[in-house]
């Protein structure tokens, strides 16, 4: 089996995939980056472990049913998108394997049976794999949001890469809903300067910007909460020694923002 690269995706707003005869324009570029997410693999993945910023606990906390159901964490969208199915099944061998991994390396996980999919997971997926046919597990954020603590956690999933998991991160690398217009937009591209720059550096510096990654400039208006950066932590401590790339970039995201999304490997 080859190495998987890991990913961080910028998954965008809402339910926006199932929207899109309404809002295709805003999403033409990141539907198709994630379209294109398969054939840039080195294989078909046996499953996805997938660090939602949708979802936090006291401790790292893992779905764990064989069928999980839909949460539909949005308001304000059309009545169909509350109906909104996709049932990608789930695999209780791998959230039970990743909770020995980071149970065994100081990191105690606890397994939920009856957490489902958040938007986070499924809008960013669906493009990927509208058939729903790829195993998920989601693995939450710790509330303490600490960098070093989810970089860690990254550490100890990297060999899930070679068994065929693809590790995907699903956050936003600007995530201000106060400013997600032509007001954010110069923090945004600040930020994402930064972060891109910071990305292209050797790995040990790259993992030093992101734990000081509250000194980048403009971050606090472009995080003003940080749970949709903290996936971006753990994808790259399961690679940490791998190269980036951007196989999703746009300058004007809602008309404005500049966003990116990672790949390492």
């Amino acid at each position: 089996m080859s190495t998987l690269p890991t990913y961080f995706l910028s998954h965008g707003g809402g339910p926006w995939p199932f929207m899109m005869d309404q809002v295709g324009h805003l999403y033409a570029k990141l539907d198709a980056s994630l379209r294109a997410l398969p054939s840039e693999l080195p294989a078909r993945p046996k499953a996805l472990l997938v660090i939602t910023a949708h979802w936090e606990g006291r401790q790292f906390m893992l779905s764990s049913s064989a069928q999980p159901p839909m949460i539909y964490d949005y308001g304000g969208f059309p009545p169909h998108t509350y109906e909104v199915q996709y049932p990608a099944p789930g695999d209780p061998a791998l959230a039970a394997q990743v909770k020995q991994l980071l149970d065994a390396g100081g990191f105690p996980a606890v397994l939920d049976e009856q957490r489902g999919f958040d938007h986070g997971t499924f809008s960013a997926l669906y493009p990927a794999y509208p058939q729903a046919d790829m195993p998920i597990v989601q693995l939450s954020l710790r509330h303490d949001l600490d960098p070093l603590a989810h970089i860690q956690v990254g550490r100890l999933l990297a060999p899930l890469r070679e068994q065929g998991v693809l590790i995907v991160g699903s956050g936003l690398s600007f995530h201000n809903l106060r400013a997600f217009n032509a007001q954010g937009a110069a923090a945004a591209k600040a930020f994402d300067d930064w972060l891109r720059t910071s990305m292209a550096l050797a790995p040990a510096e790259r993992t030093a910007a992101l734990l000081e990654w509250e000194k980048a400039p403009a971050a606090r208006m472009a995080h003003p909460r940080e749970e949709h950066l903290l996936p971006l932590m753990v994808v790259l401590g399961a690679a940490e020694n791998d190269a980036a790339s951007v196989p999703y970039h746009e300058d004007a995201f809602m008309g404005a923002l500049a966003v990116t999304s990672f790949r390492f490997g």
